[in-house]
């Protein structure tokens, strides 16, 4: 079989290493979808004469962006009115707005929503994203609705199902069986390496310990973790003190539910014993400051979890998929919150943002050393044009991403060697179809919103 190659040339090469390095006058290689080589580019040129190139016009070459939480349903909430007053809370949010438009989707709508955000993604140069899905009228077979669409834009995607008990006990073990058959399906429709799973659950306040032990059973024989809400609201802590006379992490950690594949998203509420509990477990944490601004939830202590040693990542919350956002808005929001310009170091957002979100990565895509650019890893690759008017390099680029790029910069987008986006072209997907189809779409899920009382 031929080897397919493609070289990249003119480009200064941001590889995201522990020590980051910023190559000039380097070209990289790539073999059926890999990185086979990186060295000087006139050698490599010399070497491969006849491979085709692939000009970044004095752009930074960079690993693509990778979001280690979001909600791709969310898409379909853009510019959505919530009747009445405005909401006075987060739970008042979940209940008048998420939890009825989730009882809104049906399964084309499913896909559309993550259509729109798979678009998205690729122009905003985020290449990986680990997705929670809700459609309660339209759950059996929704995962693979979503599948489809990253397959077919050719995003890496890992995906689950939120179990919850909102909708009575037949929709909680749909859930559940909706998880299940999906987890067993991957090796099955996973021949690219894009797709990925886990075990979703809404969160605590939304779980009775009877689901619990269920999701625990039902992966039992699976090599999964869960993936969680956890204290983003206070709400949660009160209501499982309440009903369990523990604090969240307590009740999960009790149920097995913790460890190395498991993932939180939030912990803006949880306490010192908890964050020790998700450091022994090696519980992963995902961080999502303008979804916590946005809901007026609080800021999560991520400078002393990442003291600890937690692991926590970058997510958007089903926000845009410009992952350069969450960012500006980690290293500002904290600083405000605390009044000290010295919090959320732009090295923390960078050990967020770069280093634990590829190892959020490499957990569900184990060996595909996803978000760097070195020999060996797969080449999820993104083209910045950014050219700075100041000095750039390893050590103040951090800055530079915070202060001076934006999301209009990313020209080029590629996932396993394919390109998927080329001089702001998408050649995966026909964005004015999907725009199209979705605005008719996301009407009609208007309409059923507003008729959804309960």
């Amino acid at each position: 079989m031929t080897e397919k190659r493609l070289m990249i040339v003119n480009g200064r090469i941001v590889t995201w290493e522990q020590e980051n390095r910023i190559l000039e006058n380097h070209a990289l290689l790539i073999t059926d979808g890999k990185i086979s080589k990186i060295s000087e580019q006139a050698e490599l040129i010399n070497q491969y004469p006849d491979v085709e190139k692939l000009d970044a016009k004095g752009q930074l070459v960079m690993p693509g962006n990778i979001c280690a939480h979001t909600h791709f349903y969310g898409a379909f909430a853009r510019g959505m009115a919530i009747p009445g007053p405005a909401p006075k809370d987060f739970p008042d949010i979940l209940e008048r707005l998420w939890w009825r438009l989730d009882r809104a989707l049906f399964e084309l709508d499913v896909q559309y929503s993550a259509l729109v955000s798979m678009v998205d993604a690729i122009k905003h140069g985020t290449t990986t994203l680990v997705d929670h899905h809700a459609s309660p009228n339209a759950i059996d077979g929704s995962l693979d609705q979503i599948a489809d669409a990253a397959e077919m834009a050719g995003v890496r995607t890992a995906l689950c199902y939120e179990v919850t008990d909102r909708r009575g006990k037949a929709g909680t073990q749909a859930g559940i069986g909706e998880n299940i058959r999906f987890l067993k399906s991957l090796p099955d429709r996973n021949d690219r390496n894009l797709l990925a799973g886990t075990f979703g659950l809404h969160a605590s306040l939304s779980l009775s310990d009877e689901t619990l032990a269920d999701c625990v059973t039902a992966v039992n024989d699976l090599d999964t973790g869960f993936h969680i809400h956890v204290a983003e609201h206070e709400a949660d802590e009160y209501d499982s003190l309440y009903k369990y006379g523990k604090r969240v992490v307590h009740r999960l950690n009790d149920f097995g539910m913790l460890g190395s594949k498991s993932i939180i998203a939030h912990g803006v509420h949880i306490d010192a014993e908890e964050m020790n509990l998700i450091k022994d477990s090696g519980t992963w944490v995902t961080h999502q400051p303008r979804s916590n601004m946005n809901n007026a939830v609080g800021a999560a202590d991520i400078e002393g979890m990442l003291r600890l040693g937690v692991p926590v990542c970058l997510g958007n919350d089903g926000f845009s998929n410009n992952m350069w956002a969450e960012w500006k808005m980690t290293y500002l929001m904290h600083k405000h919150v605390h009044r000290d310009p010295r919090r959320a170091n732009g090295m923390d957002v960078v050990q967020m943002g770069i280093y634990n979100n590829a190892a959020l990565a490499d957990m569900f895509w184990p060996g595909l050393n996803i978000g760097k650019l070195v020999e060996g890893a797969v080449a999820d690759v993104i083209f910045v044009d950014y050219h700075a008017t100041t000095p750039l390099s390893a050590g103040n680029l951090p800055w530079h991403i915070i202060f001076g790029f934006e999301s209009s910069m990313v020209t080029t987008t590629m996932v396993g060697g394919k390109l998927l986006m080329h001089n702001r072209e998408l050649l995966t997907l026909d964005e004015a179809e999907i725009t199209a189809r979705s605005r008719e779409l996301a009407t009609q899920v208007w309409q059923r919103y507003e008729t959804i009382i309960d």
